[in-house]
């Protein structure tokens, strides 16, 4: 069974560990709620967790499924929210999928995927009953939270590597496995915006409307969720046009190289054309050629093309050409 715990709590404090088999009635009080946590069930014991707290079907079968955006879904007096977990790994960004099942007095969690386990929360929360004593609002809330508190070290991975690649770019020509890198990321920064912008829907639907089994005090709560999901949107927003600009002044420095190599080329082109136009007029088998019998003719060349070659080459030099 994948069931990671099945605590049954009483003013934020442990009563006990829940059989999920046992569907019976549960009768709870004022201050009581349970909180089951699965990881990758498969179909049976999703439907035996569905038939305890009486989850509807079509919410089973969205958790059952796996690896969908975020959304929010009202099933009676159920709340049914699918959030995105994500990990970097080397450039890539992995997802994976919580579920949350949201009744009276109870709160199911599935993990598809994720790598990060809600063991420490869980712990960090039992330390503290005056919190967990909110109820089960309150561990959407921790859950939410400790979601979008994972972005961050994505974010701030992938905005080194980005102000890494905007200084390389600022002092050498990027190579194409550089170019490749960088589209590589900018393409994983559009999907992770994307996934983003489905999250900061969610979180500003439970700020905005009245939803089941939240209390009005646990608004504010919710509102530093969005708050953090907005924030981690407007970082990725930047790097993905920080590496659009790394592209663009790679691409800008690139045309500068080979304007600079086309002007060196041309310069020498003009300074070569000198001695070739001499050489081919005086090279022509004309017998009666104006100054072909001069004693010094060819010296007189030969110091005609290096003067005029030479002004040329001082020209071009000074102008920045060579």
């Amino acid at each position: 069974m994948t069931v990671i715990a099945a605590r049954h709590y009483r003013d934020g404090k442990i009563v006990g560990e829940v059989d999920i088999h046992d569907r019976k009635e549960r009768p709870l009080g004022p201050n009581e709620f349970y909180w089951i946590g699965l990881h990758d069930p498969d179909a049976a014991e999703l439907d035996t967790v569905g038939a305890c707290f009486g989850l509807h079907p079509l919410a089973l079968e969205d958790a059952r499924k796996g690896l969908q955006l975020p959304k929010v879904d009202l099933y009676g007096d159920q709340l049914f929210v699918i959030l995105r977990t994500a990990t970097l790994d080397d450039a890539r960004i992995g997802y994976g999928e919580t579920s949350i099942f949201l009744g009276p007095g109870f709160i199911v969690t599935v993990r598809h995927g994720s790598a990060r386990a809600h063991t420490a929360l869980r712990a960090r929360l039992e330390s503290a009953p005056h919190l967990l004593a909110h109820g089960p609002d309150y561990v959407l809330h921790a859950i939410m939270d400790f979601i979008v508190d994972g972005y961050y070290p994505i974010v701030e991975a992938l905005e080194e590597r980005v102000l890494a690649m905007e200084a390389a770019a600022g002092e050498v020509f990027l190579d194409r496995a550089a170019i490749r890198s960088i589209f590589a990321i900018r393409r994983e920064i559009v999907r992770f915006l994307r996934m983003l912008g489905v999250m900061s829907d969610v979180a500003a639907l439970l700020v905005n409307h009245s939803m089941p089994n939240i209390d009005a005090d646990m608004l504010p709560y919710f509102r530093d969720v969005l708050d953090h999901v907005r924030r981690a949107e407007y970082q990725m927003t930047g790097l993905r046009e920080l590496l659009t600009s790394v592209a663009e002044t790679s691409s800008l420095l690139e045309q500068q190289r080979q304007g600079d190599i086309t002007r060196q080329l041309a310069a020498w082109a003009a300074i070569l054309a000198v001695p070739t136009a001499l050489a081919g007029i005086y090279g022509m088998n004309f017998q009666f050629m104006p100054e072909l019998h001069w004693r010094y003719g060819y010296f007189i060349v030969i110091g005609v093309m290096a003067a005029i070659c030479t002004t040329l080459y001082l020209r071009f030099r000074r102008s920045g050409w060579l």
